[in-house]
């Protein structure tokens, strides 16, 4: 089966039609039923984190989503353009100034403080539910964003 690609301008609701799209390919390409929910939540995870990086770093640039059903294997590229460095410390900060309206800017700051590690923990627990869904996966981290690849074993397809 070819590649098949898509981009998606990063708003929340298109993350539910790439992972409508991610089933409907992998089925095509022979991965077992009892997977495709795995492969439904984790593309809709890594989806979901691409989105949230290019709402804050580049909201312009579409998340990309490459498909790819090889002999034996299903494949999923999430690849997203944002740049990782302190998107965490400035999501927690937007947070902690929209939660301490009432306070100074000192004390948002001050807040803002506090949370990014709260903030880290969801975001390495998403990797560890992908991880946990996906058969393999590799993530690499470059200056200008993050690129999660998943596979699930397949069944040879007759085309």
């Amino acid at each position: 089966m070819a590649t098949v690609e898509m981009s998606f301008t990063p708003l929340p609701a298109h993350v539910r039609t790439a992972r409508l799209v991610a089933t409907a390919v992998a089925r095509r390409s022979g991965v077992d039923e009892a997977l495709l929910d795995e492969v439904r939540l984790a593309v809709g995870e890594a989806c979901s984190r691409a989105v949230e990086a290019h709402q804050e770093h580049c909201p312009a640039e579409p998340v990309r989503v490459a498909l790819t059903g090889t002999e034996g294997r299903f494949e999923v590229v999430v690849t997203d353009t944002a740049a990782q460095g302190s998107g965490a410390a400035n999501a927690a900060d937007a947070d902690g100034g929209a939660k301490g309206g009432s306070e100074a800017p000192g004390g948002e700051r001050q807040a803002a403080a506090g949370k990014p590690r709260r903030q880290a923990v969801p975001a390495e627990l998403g990797l560890a539910v992908i991880e946990g869904l996906a058969d393999d996966v590799e993530i690499a981290r470059t200056k200008a964003g993050l690129s999660i690849r998943m596979s699930w074993p397949s069944a040879a397809v007759a085309g």
